[in-house]
């Protein structure tokens, strides 16, 4: 497990986040608030695309003090979606996972304590309409041993390629892309070139989408025309030849 030393920091919505001592970085921006970060980054984005669907299998890189998750439940919950939810997630620190029963959440969660409290004591939550199943360890590895073709959504929420390079490279996306279906839908606050040539380079569709104030990225494997503004990476290359997709080193 991770010696991990994080302290608690209270985000413009209201909302707590951490901030890694490891790492040296915020898990969420705390102008934009953890929630709402959440809601605008990734699940309103990737829930409008699949708004028909009855069902989605959610890749949450990486699950952290699992807010992406746990919105998702909220957002569904508050807007009354009839939606099985199914969350896969990789978490490098364990520790963290066991903190989360003790975490001041928003009061937001308080219908969801329960499934906060069982992840934080099992990793592992399970009913009628809600499957998540946490793995502590590394999640390049972890996601090799996933089902091909399976998954509807990925929250590429990973720390940033500065301090946590290996899930942002071209190879990491090329395992991504074969995890997902067809008709799949990636979120990612990363913005930079560099990382919109790695999913570019591992046949990713790029998307440019302003939900607030903060544009992200959004990527998916056919071309689409609703989800925001097209990115043509081939016209980037040739604008910026000194750009380069990140490679495993």
């Amino acid at each position: 497990m991770q010696d991990n030393i994080n302290s608690i920091v209270s985000t413009k919505d209201g909302s707590n986040t951490l901030f890694s001592q490891f790492y040296n970085q915020h898990y969420h921006n705390p102008d934009d608030g953890a929630i709402n970060e959440a809601l605008t980054k990734h699940i309103i984005p990737t829930f409008t695309f699949h708004q028909d669907k009855k069902e989605l299998t959610i890749l949450d890189i990486c699950f952290g003090i699992g807010y992406n998750t746990f919105s998702t439940i909220y957002y569904c919950l508050k807007n009354n979606l009839d939606i099985k939810l199914n969350f896969y997630s990789p978490e490098l620190d364990g520790n963290l996972i066991k903190s989360l029963k003790d975490f001041p959440f928003p009061k937001e969660f308080e219908n969801i304590k329960h499934i906060i409290d069982s992840i934080s004591q099992t990793s592992k939550y399970e009913d009628e309409k809600i499957k998540i199943e946490v793995f502590i360890g590394n999640a390049r590895e972890y996601i090799k041993n996933l089902e091909k073709n399976s998954f509807d959504i990925v929250y590429q929420d990973a720390f940033s390629s500065d301090v946590n390079f290996e899930l942002w490279t071209k190879e990491y996306f090329d395992d991504i892309y074969n995890l997902c279906k067809d008709n799949f839908i990636m979120s990612s606050y990363a913005i930079a070139t560099p990382i919109r040539l790695s999913m570019y380079e591992a046949n990713f569709f790029i998307y440019e989408h302003r939900p607030v104030k903060r544009k992200i990225t959004l990527a998916t494997k056919q071309e689409q025309n609703l989800i925001g503004k097209f990115i043509d990476m081939e016209l980037k290359k040739q604008r910026n030849t000194e750009a380069f997709a990140l490679y495993d080193k």
